[in-house]
């Protein structure tokens, strides 16, 4: 088996003096997406930005593609090919939709074409500014940005959060296309689009991986869905 792209072991980190990871491990395997999930304020959001060097990490491990990542600042993880598609977006709403995807251009060769096939309905309004577009356009905007640079993974933290059903079809559809090229770790609060989209599954409780394993054969549990998420497994977190 093939040394994962992402690992993470003993990860822990505090905003401030306070400690918002514990001991997180996961693993996010070439070609795959693996779905962090876990109640709210379980550690979910916290763990990602620890990975990224966004929060100060207090003691474990970061190995990305064998390479211990974990004493780096923010830019060199990125450097070195982490993207990240955060929880709130973050357009610059003021510019459009063209100058948005501009500068997030890292790479000589920027992978437009991709972007173009994916999102055909953003290039389509590209003069627009990103702060009309609706919140669905809005996270697709922010998922075109990180793919426009040859990630070796991407950090993608609840893309469907507040979107009206069918957008959130729509971004999930994106995200099976994009999981197509790039390994995603992904949270998710939304059950189905996890179950979709996911080959394995962290659950974090109290900043602390509980569960590690399978989408599958968590989700076929529902015992264990409700235990650890407190929702039925057919429900959305």
């Amino acid at each position: 088996m093939s040394a994962p792209v992402l690992a993470v072991r003993g990860l822990a980190a505090a905003i401030g003096h306070q400690p918002v990871v514990e001991h997180v491990d996961l693993e996010v395997p070439a070609g795959s997406v693996t779905a962090i999930l876990g109640r709210n304020g379980a550690g979910k959001t916290s763990t990602m930005k620890a990975v990224l060097g966004l929060i100060t990490r207090t003691g474990g491990e970061v190995e990305l593609a064998g390479e211990r990542i974990d004493g780096f600042a923010t830019h060199r993880i990125v450097q070195r090919g982490v993207g990240y598609v955060p929880e709130d977006r973050e357009v610059f709403a003021t510019l459009t939709v063209a100058e948005n995807l501009r500068l997030a251009e890292r790479d000589a060769s920027p992978r437009r074409e991709l972007v173009a096939e994916l999102f055909p309905d953003i290039i389509a309004r590209s003069a627009q500014r990103a702060g009309t577009l609706s919140g669905g356009q809005q996270q697709m905007v922010s998922l075109a940005r990180a793919l426009l640079n040859e990630n070796r993974i991407l950090l993608i933290d609840e893309p469907t959060k507040g979107l009206a059903p069918k957008l959130v079809t729509e971004v999930a559809d994106a995200l099976a296309r994009a999981a197509e090229v790039v390994p995603i770790l992904l949270v998710e609060q939304n059950l189905q689009v996890a179950k979709r989209l996911a080959q394995s599954v962290v659950v974090i409780a109290g900043g602390r991986t509980v569960h590690a394993g399978p989408a599958a054969e968590f989700f076929a549990d529902e015992t264990r869905v409700e235990r650890l998420l407190g929702v039925h497994g057919e429900a959305s977190a």
